[in-house]
Formats: structure tokens, sequence, C-alpha cells
């Protein structure tokens, strides 16, 4: 079925001028995929050899990740934009049907006292991942069928959100208050470049920051965590254990590191420290000058991403450019979270870093939203975005320089 949808269009891997990509924007994604895999070897390693006998054993399956995402980045490049824009409501549909999936008995599985995985027999699917994904997408198509409504009308404001809570609620039910605030904050700033009014864009910040406030309120283990990370060495070996390993591996890396594959904290001191934590031993071992430049890595990319939605504004491509919008504000959103956790300026979520933590479904994910933002910048700069234009050999017969 795939083939049959991408195999009538020309994409940036198949056309008169060879592989026509963002090469700068794509350099630096699979920089972070290389970073990634290295500290997830080093990460991981001590915890592999005690679990599995093999110290290498999370490296290989993330290096598998690696190669089905990258497929996956291949496959969406090749698939036309408008396609994406049609499917918008079938996958709304998709994205409830597997948030619903996963707090069934039997079929969702439990870790650490939440449920948000799908298991299969050699991995595990995490929906609020696609889900995220999904709703950026059905959302662009809305703010493009919609553009006048929403910016005029309180009614095209308030629409959005008739879809958005009850799937913050599903998502609350794992639970994953991480995915929900990332998820509706992408949702924001997607209004927001719709061109929703000050007035009521302020509203609804007022509205999500007292939502937020109910929510931690609701549940004792997460106003625990709010205390907590204030001053995590009150109770460094019982609710703000995490933490407190986190910063010592701060302090240790100073500003060259202790060296790759020196880390202490990695050897059981720090929990989850190849996944959500793995920021932490790349400080540790890489130290400040290392940390800063992942972090320069990732300002370029998530840049670039608004920069491709940016020029496909331009090239009044304006569903393509929500969409980028709103996947480069999810990149950003769980970057901040993550380092926001692993520093101690935000209570402990349980958010992957994107390129970098160990998890099949996240880098997966990301790897596919590389492949739409490729798709995206090769329609707006060839201006053959629509599925209605009739490609030719001949529109790809003469050489264009990226211009930008």
């Amino acid at each position: 079925m795939i083939f049959g949808i991408i195999k009538p269009y020309p994409s940036p891997l198949i056309s008169g001028r060879g592989i026509d990509i963002d090469f700068a924007f794509l350099a630096g994604c699979l920089a972070l995929l290389g970073l990634g895999l290295v500290m997830i070897t080093s990460a991981s390693s001590e915890v592999a050899a005690v679990q599995s006998g093999n110290p290498l054993y999370h490296m290989i399956r993330h290096l598998v990740y690696v190669a089905i995402g990258l497929v996956a980045c291949g496959v969406t490049m090749m698939v036309p934009i408008a396609t994406w824009q049609r499917m918008g409501f079938m996958m709304l549909i998709g994205a409830f049907g597997l948030l619903v999936l996963v707090l069934v008995p039997g079929i969702g599985r439990e870790v650490n006292g939440s449920m948000r995985w799908i298991g299969f027999s050699f991995f595990n699917v995490q929906p609020s991942e696609i889900a995220k994904v999904f709703v950026v997408i059905y959302l662009a198509g809305y703010l493009v069928r919609r553009q006048t409504e929403v910016r005029e009308s309180w009614m095209g404001f308030f629409k959005p959100f008739i879809v958005l809570l009850p799937m913050a609620g599903l998502l609350l039910m794992e639970p994953d208050f991480g995915a929900t605030v990332v998820m509706m904050g992408a949702a924001a700033a997607m209004l927001f470049l719709g061109g929703v009014g000050l007035f009521r864009f302020s509203l609804m910040v007022v509205l999500a920051v007292v939502a937020v406030f109910i929510l931690v309120q609701a549940q004792p283990y997460r106003m625990a965590r709010l205390i907590t990370f204030t001053d995590p060495w009150s109770d460094q070996f019982g609710s703000g254990y995490q933490l407190t390993q986190a910063l010592i591996a701060f302090g240790r890396g100073e500003w060259l590191g202790v060296g790759l594959g020196n880390s202490v904290q990695k050897q059981f001191y720090l929990p989850e420290a190849h996944t959500d934590f793995v920021f932490s031993v790349l400080a540790e071992e890489l130290g400040v000058v290392g940390s800063l430049c992942t972090v320069a890595l990732f300002v370029f990319v998530t840049i670039r991403a608004l920069y491709i939605g940016l020029w496909a504004e331009k090239a009044k491509q304006f569903f393509a450019a929500y969409m980028a919008f709103g996947l480069a504000f999810l990149w950003i959103g769980q970057f901040l979270i993550n380092i926001g956790v692993n520093v101690g300026l935000l209570p402990t979520k349980g958010l992957t870093l994107p390129f970098l933590s160990y998890g099949g479904s996240s880098l997966v994910i990301c790897c596919a939203c590389v492949g739409l933002l490729l798709r995206i910048e090769w329609e707006s700069r060839t201006h053959l975005g629509s599925e209605e234009h009739e490609f030719k050999e001949s529109d790809f017969a003469e050489e264009t320089s990226h211009g930008r």
C-alpha cells in the first residue's frame, strides 16, 4: 500500500537532480543520532552487562531502532504532503484508538506504575509518541480549513480543544503528564501562529496555567515532585535521589568531562541513565563544553525546522508550514523539559530527549519527523508541493541551488 502511494510522485530522493534535500538540516539530525548512539553505548553498558550479560545489549537494540528510523525517514520523504493533509482526520481517529488501547488491561504494558506502552514480543510501542505527531498533522489541516474562523471568532478558537482535551485526558490516565504538556504546548503555539488574537491566546495561557496547577494538586506524587525539585538535598535518598545523582554527574564533569566511558554515576547510582537522564551522563563524560555543543546542535536543528516552516509559508503552502511549526515545537518542548529536569530546573518527568535517549518509539518517530520536514523543505523550494500538479521528468531536468 505504501509503495502504491509513493510510486507516482517524485521526491527529494528520486528526481532528475538526484538526491535533493536540505543537507544542513539532515547533517544536524544525523550528528545527534550518532552522538545518541555513542552515549547510549556508554550510559547503558553497566546496566546491560548485569541484566543481560552483554554490555552492548542496549547499543545493539538502539542501532536497530536507528536503522528502522532511517527507513521511516526515507518513507515519509517520499509521501506528498497533500497525502498527509487528506489523511489528517483518519490519523486523529488512529491516535485516539491507540491511546484507548494502551489503557486496556492485557494490551497495555505497565512499567514503573504507568501504562504507556503496547507490548509486542520483541519491542514496545509508545502510543503517545505517535499521537502527538498525528495531532499536529490534524491541527495543521484544521488551521488551513478554518483559517478565517480561527482568526476572527471564539468558536474557531475553541473547536480544536474539543479534540485536544479528551486526548489530554487519555494521556493523563496513563499517566503521562509530560507528553500532555508537550502536546498542548505545541498545539497552543500552532494556534498562535495560525492567527489567534493576542487576547484569546493570553486567556488560553492563563487557563493552561490554572489547569496545570489543578492537575499538580490532584495527585500527591506530582506535588511531591514539585516540592522535591526545589530542594532535592532535603531528601537525597528518597524522592530527591534521582535529581541529586544527576546533579552530582554535572558536578563531576566540570569543563571537559571525565572522559567518554568513564562515568561513575551510570554505575547504578543514577536510575534511567540511558533513557531520561542520558544528558547527565553526557555532561559527566564530556563536561560543560560537550554539553554546550550538544545544546547548540539541538538549537540548530529546531531553528532550521522553524525556518522550513517559514519557507513553506512564504511559498503559500500553509498546511506544510503549520505542520513544520508543530513538529519543531514538539522537539523544543521535549528538549526544554528533559534538559530542565536533568539540571534541576523542572520537576522529574518521564520524557525522552529527542534523538539521544534510548527508546524505539521516540527515536523512530523523531526520524519520521525528519523525513516530513525534509519533504516540506523540498516541496516549498521546488514549488511542486501540490498533488494536483502533474509531475513530469522535465520538471526536474535543470539543476537548481537551494538558495538558503
